[in-house]
Order: C-alpha cells, then structure tokens, then sequence
C-alpha cells in the first residue's frame, strides 16, 4: 500500500505542476502576440512617415525596431520600408550612401522572402527610380572624375539590377582609374567568376561630315540615316569578348600594387585560360622587364609573336620598345598595328611621336654646341634633320586624317607639331578644325 499510495502522490504532484504551466504558455502567447502588434503598428507608422515625406521619424523608427524585427515575420515589410526611405532620401539629397543603403535592404528583402513574395513584387518600381538616380550619378561623377564615386554608383546600379552586368565591369574600369586598386580587383574577380563575357553587337554608320563612326540603337536606325543620306557604310560589328581582359586587369593591378607573387600567379592562371592570348604574354614580359629579368623577358617576347595578325600585339610590343628608349623598334610596332588595323589612331598618333623623340634628341645635342664655326654649321644640319623628323611626324598624322577623318588628340598633336616648327599656315588651319 505505501508503494502505491507513494506512486498516487507523485502522479499528483506531477499533474498539479503541469497545470501551473498552463497559464504561464498562456501568458508567453499573449506577450508575443502584444508584441507582433506592436511591431505591425510601428511599421505602418512608418509608412505613413515615408508617404508623408518625413523621412527623419522614418529612419528614427526604423531604427528603434531594427533589432527586435530581425527573425520575425515582419523583418521583409521592414528591409522593404528601409529600402523606400532610403530611395527617397537618395532623391533628397543625392546621396550615395543612402544609395547603397536601399541596395542592401533591397537584397535583404529577397534574401528573405526567396526571391518571390509580397515585397519582392514590390520592389520593381522601387528599383527603376534608384536605377536611373544611380545611372544619372554615375555620369555626372565620371565627367567630374570623381572616380572613386562614380565607381560606386555604377557599382549600385548592378546590384539593383544583376541583368546589367556591363555596369560591374564599369565599376571595376573606374575604380582603376581612380587607382582604388582594392576594389578593382574585388570587382574583376566577381566578373571573373560570374563568367562575365561583355561581348557586344554594334550597329554602325559612318557620319559622311565628320567622317565618324556613330553607333545607333539598332539594325534598322543605322540603315534610315544611310537612307536620309547623311551617313554611309551602315554595318554590324561585334565587339571581342572582354573575359580575357579581365583576367589581365587583375594581374596588371597586382602589377600596380608591387604585389610581384600575385601578379605572376595570376598570369599563370590567364594563360591556362586563354593558351593563345599573346597580349597576356606580353603582359607578362613587361612583368619581368620592371623586374629586371632580361632573359625571361626575351624569352616571352619571342613566345608573343605567336599571333602576327594581332594589331594590339604590334602596338603593345611597340609601348614596350618606347619605354626602354629603343624608338626604331617602337615605330616598327606601330608601323605594323597600322597596317593591320588602318584606323587605329593611338598606333598613328605614336609613330609621330617615334619622330617627334627622335627629334628632340637632336635638340639635345643642338644645345650643347658651342659658338665656333664648325658647331654653328653642325648645329644647322641638327636642326635642318630635326625639322625633318618633325615634318615626317606630322605627315604621318596628316595620312591618317585624309584616310578616317577628324580625331581630336591627332589633331592637337599635329597643331602642336606645327607650332615647334614655326609653321603658322598649318598651326592656324589645324587650329580651325579644332574649333579653336
């Protein structure tokens, strides 16, 4: 009887406790569900501010709940409502750090939500206004060569759209040239991985006027200004892809950074990729010519010339001779990149300058003669050569302009050689078609 009466006193003891614990559930269910309601007033608080345009109480409140919405039910309305105050606070004040603000609650919302939802839905037209703030910034900060935040906005402009992905590969160019090198390399590593191609169909028309190429929306809008008879030579063009490109401006900005062991690493890795790239190559050579590895650098060299037909493999080989000082080899480079690709200016631009240095050299020597006879009639000669090398410098760029029209740095090349030569005919013409 005690084991039983001991047994009948625990089972009694144990159902008392369990019904203790009903009304302490009860209470936890209630709390929540005062909480939630909170939470849900707060947030439409919230964007009746937004709509009201008082964006402050907007950002205060939504930071006041940031916390306690985070794993809730409500966290989706909430990174939607921050990615709206932000947007409108981005139009204020034209502020990119709000800009990117919007971006990471755009991201957190689909995150959130799986990509399909209430919010998600929503969040289209939210993204085209901030598309084009971000598109519209991007510019202006590029024209101002604020690169560094024009980086940033095409940067934004990706993340809001990940369709667009020629505005990261923007992002990556500006960012070099605003020598923000870290984040360059973070961008072209993300292209890299994405498989970016960045390949493009260009539908082109020569101005007959100005004797320009112009590119146009589309196939069609490129033959009616052919029809309308201001432009001829209508054409499709596919532009190479940039995959390659990207694998080299990596191991170009470990150049850059002195980072000697990356860099190399990450030539290796581009020529697996593209085996027959002899522009990486070459690439690489300049490597180990800043290193002072004369043998390695011949040896890649000669390993370069696997592509004949290549033009940026002749102009590149030519940038190469120009910086070690070896001119006739540099115009060599050029000379050929010309002949393969007629139009390519920067080639013509730098055979005149192989003259133009070959020139000045001469002036060097000018300089340091004396008074004497014999030095005033050598230091004719010296100049009558110079004069020379300055005129074949500008025939070179005059051809070019006759063969593909106005180029703006040719002509200032070419006013800029008249000048030195006294030419004031020329200097005064050239000026003419600058618009100067």
């Amino acid at each position: 009887m005690r084991i039983i009466n001991k047994y009948i006193k625990q089972k009694t003891v144990l159902k008392l406790q369990n019904n203790m614990r009903k009304p302490l559930l009860m209470a936890a269910a209630l709390l929540i569900s005062a909480v939630a309601f909170g939470q849900k007033k707060e947030l439409k608080e919230i964007e009746k501010q937004i709509r009201k345009g008082d964006l402050t109480s907007a950002q205060s409140g939504l930071n006041a709940i940031k916390g306690s919405v985070e794993g809730t039910e409500f966290a989706p309305q909430f990174y939607f409502l921050e990615a709206q105050a932000n947007i409108e606070l981005t139009k204020k004040n034209k502020s990119l750090a709000s800009l990117q603000n919007a971006t990471a609650a755009f991201a957190k919302v689909k995150q959130l939500e799986g990509g399909k939802g209430k919010y998600t839905n929503q969040l289209q037209s939210l993204a085209d206004e901030a598309i084009n703030f971000a598109v519209g910034q991007a510019q202006e900060k590029y024209k101002a060569k604020d690169y560094k935040n024009a980086s940033v906005a095409f940067e934004q402009v990706y993340r809001l759209s990940a369709r667009d992905t020629v505005f990261l590969y923007n992002a990556a160019v500006v960012a070099v040239e605003g020598k923000d090198y870290d984040k360059a390399v973070k961008l072209y590593s993300e292209l890299k991985d994405l498989g970016y191609d960045g390949a493009e169909t260009l539908y082109i028309a020569t101005n007959k006027q100005t004797k320009q190429d112009e590119t146009f929306a589309d196939k069609n809008q490129a033959e009616l200004m052919v029809k309308a008879g201001t432009h001829e030579k209508a054409r499709v063009e596919k532009t190479p892809s940039k995959r390659a490109d990207i694998i080299k401006n990596i191991a170009f900005i470990y150049v850059e950074q002195k980072k000697v062991d990356e860099a190399i690493k990450a030539f290796e890795d581009a020529k697996k990729a593209y085996p027959k790239d002899a522009n990486i190559i070459l690439a690489e050579a300049n490597v180990y010519l800043q290193l002072d590895n004369k043998e390695k650098f011949k040896q890649l060299m000669q390993a370069a010339q696997l592509d004949p037909n290549n033009a940026d493999l002749h102009y590149n080989i030519g940038v190469i001779n120009m910086q070690q000082g070896n001119i006739l080899e540099a115009r060599k480079g050029f000379e050929q990149a010309l002949k393969i690709k007629p139009n390519y200016a920067d080639a013509a631009l730098n055979i005149s300058t192989t003259y133009i240095n070959e020139g000045n050299g001469l002036i060097e020597q000018m300089n340091k003669l004396g008074n004497s006879k014999a030095d005033i009639a050598k230091f004719e000669a010296l100049r009558d050569q110079k004069d020379g090398l300055f005129k074949k410098g500008a025939e070179v760029l005059e051809n070019y302009t006759k063969a593909n029209g106005n180029v703006e740095n040719i002509l200032e090349q070419l006013k800029n050689i008249y000048g030195a030569l006294g030419d004031s005919a020329n200097f005064q013409r050239v000026k003419k078609l600058l618009g100067q």
